[in-house]
Protein backbone atom coordinates (compact mmCIF):
# COMPACT_ATOMS: atom_id res chain seq x y z
CA UNK A 1 0.00 0.00 0.00
CA UNK A 2 1.32 3.12 -1.10
CA UNK A 3 0.09 6.54 0.57
CA UNK A 4 1.60 9.75 -0.70
CA UNK A 5 0.37 13.03 0.70
CA UNK A 6 2.05 16.33 -0.72
CA UNK A 7 5.45 15.92 0.56
CA UNK A 8 5.42 12.24 1.88
CA UNK A 9 5.49 9.13 0.63
CA UNK A 10 4.10 6.12 3.24
CA UNK A 11 4.58 2.42 2.18
CA UNK A 12 4.25 -0.88 4.07
CA UNK A 13 6.00 -3.81 3.03
CA UNK A 14 6.62 -7.62 3.79
CA UNK A 15 9.61 -7.98 5.24
CA UNK A 16 11.20 -10.13 2.63
CA UNK A 17 14.33 -10.13 0.25
CA UNK A 18 12.01 -8.49 -2.36
CA UNK A 19 11.29 -5.51 -0.47
CA UNK A 20 14.54 -4.15 -0.77
CA UNK A 21 14.44 -3.25 -4.19
CA UNK A 22 11.20 -1.82 -3.83
CA UNK A 23 11.62 0.62 -1.59
CA UNK A 24 15.18 1.79 -2.75
CA UNK A 25 13.40 2.22 -6.40
CA UNK A 26 10.53 3.96 -4.31
CA UNK A 27 13.10 6.40 -1.97
CA UNK A 28 15.12 7.31 -5.46
CA UNK A 29 11.67 8.21 -6.94
CA UNK A 30 11.01 10.04 -4.09
CA UNK A 31 14.25 12.04 -3.36
CA UNK A 32 15.15 13.05 -7.63
CA UNK A 33 10.97 14.02 -7.32
CA UNK A 34 11.82 16.43 -4.02
CA UNK A 35 14.93 18.05 -5.44
CA UNK A 36 17.94 16.10 -4.29
CA UNK A 37 21.08 16.16 -6.47
CA UNK A 38 22.46 12.20 -8.03
CA UNK A 39 24.69 12.41 -5.45
CA UNK A 40 22.22 12.29 -2.49
CA UNK A 41 19.56 10.25 -4.56
CA UNK A 42 22.11 7.67 -4.48
CA UNK A 43 22.74 8.20 -1.05
CA UNK A 44 19.19 7.71 -0.56
CA UNK A 45 19.34 4.51 -2.09
CA UNK A 46 21.95 3.50 -0.29
CA UNK A 47 20.95 4.16 3.44
CA UNK A 48 17.08 3.60 2.32
CA UNK A 49 18.50 0.02 1.25
CA UNK A 50 20.72 -0.99 4.30
CA UNK A 51 18.06 0.09 6.61
CA UNK A 52 15.53 -2.09 5.00
CA UNK A 53 18.24 -4.85 4.51
CA UNK A 54 18.52 -4.90 8.58
CA UNK A 55 15.02 -5.52 8.91
CA UNK A 56 14.49 -8.16 6.73
CA UNK A 57 17.74 -10.10 8.13
CA UNK A 58 17.09 -8.97 11.97
CA UNK A 59 13.94 -7.41 12.95
CA UNK A 60 11.52 -10.97 12.98
CA UNK A 61 13.72 -14.09 12.55
CA UNK A 62 11.97 -16.66 10.58
CA UNK A 63 8.33 -14.67 11.71
CA UNK A 64 6.45 -12.88 8.87
CA UNK A 65 6.72 -9.31 9.62
CA UNK A 66 6.04 -5.74 7.83
CA UNK A 67 8.40 -2.91 7.72
CA UNK A 68 6.99 0.36 7.16
CA UNK A 69 8.90 3.39 4.75
CA UNK A 70 8.04 6.94 4.97
CA UNK A 71 9.96 9.78 2.96
CA UNK A 72 8.97 13.19 3.83
CA UNK A 73 10.40 16.83 2.72
CA UNK A 74 10.17 19.50 5.49
CA UNK A 75 12.84 23.05 5.64
CA UNK A 76 14.73 21.62 2.59
CA UNK A 77 15.73 18.25 4.20
CA UNK A 78 14.30 14.90 3.02
CA UNK A 79 13.93 12.14 5.99
CA UNK A 80 13.90 8.70 5.62
CA UNK A 81 12.13 6.57 8.42
CA UNK A 82 12.34 2.61 8.42
CA UNK A 83 10.33 1.13 11.17
CA UNK A 84 9.27 -2.34 11.89
CA UNK A 85 7.71 -3.99 15.09
CA UNK A 86 10.31 -7.24 15.31
CA UNK A 87 12.56 -7.70 17.95
CA UNK A 88 14.58 -4.40 18.71
CA UNK A 89 18.27 -3.42 17.42
CA UNK A 90 19.37 -4.43 21.29
CA UNK A 91 18.61 -7.97 20.37
CA UNK A 92 21.64 -10.17 19.63
CA UNK A 93 21.42 -11.04 15.62
CA UNK A 94 19.76 -13.72 13.95
CA UNK A 95 21.86 -13.62 11.29
CA UNK A 96 25.06 -12.91 11.11
CA UNK A 97 26.20 -10.18 8.60
CA UNK A 98 29.15 -8.30 7.60
CA UNK A 99 28.10 -5.24 10.13
CA UNK A 100 28.63 -2.39 8.09
CA UNK A 101 25.55 -1.99 7.56
CA UNK A 102 24.74 0.95 9.93
CA UNK A 103 28.45 2.81 9.22
CA UNK A 104 27.16 2.95 5.45
CA UNK A 105 23.99 4.55 6.43
CA UNK A 106 25.80 7.08 8.26
CA UNK A 107 28.14 7.27 5.77
CA UNK A 108 25.18 8.36 3.44
CA UNK A 109 23.30 10.73 5.08
CA UNK A 110 23.23 13.95 6.75
CA UNK A 111 22.80 12.46 10.84
CA UNK A 112 20.59 9.41 11.68
CA UNK A 113 18.86 7.88 14.77
CA UNK A 114 18.25 4.60 15.69
CA UNK A 115 15.35 4.04 18.45
CA UNK A 116 13.68 1.65 20.23
CA UNK A 117 9.72 2.24 19.33
CA UNK A 118 7.17 2.07 22.70
CA UNK A 119 4.95 -0.97 21.27
CA UNK A 120 8.43 -2.77 20.31
CA UNK A 121 10.77 -3.00 17.14
CA UNK A 122 13.26 -0.14 15.56
CA UNK A 123 12.93 3.13 13.83
CA UNK A 124 15.64 4.10 12.04
CA UNK A 125 15.71 8.01 10.83
CA UNK A 126 17.78 9.74 8.25
CA UNK A 127 18.63 12.98 7.24
CA UNK A 128 19.44 13.99 3.76
CA UNK A 129 20.08 17.69 2.81
CA UNK A 130 18.29 19.52 0.18
CA UNK A 131 19.11 22.32 -2.46
CA UNK A 132 17.37 25.59 -1.20
CA UNK A 133 16.53 26.65 -4.62
CA UNK A 134 13.13 24.24 -4.95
Amino acid sequence: MVVAVRNTLSEVYPATADSVTHARTWAAEFAAWSGADSETVEAVKLAVSEAVTNVVLHAYGDAPGELQLTLAVAAHELWALVADNGRGHQSAPLKPGLGLGLALIADACETFVITERSGGGTELRMRFPLPRTR
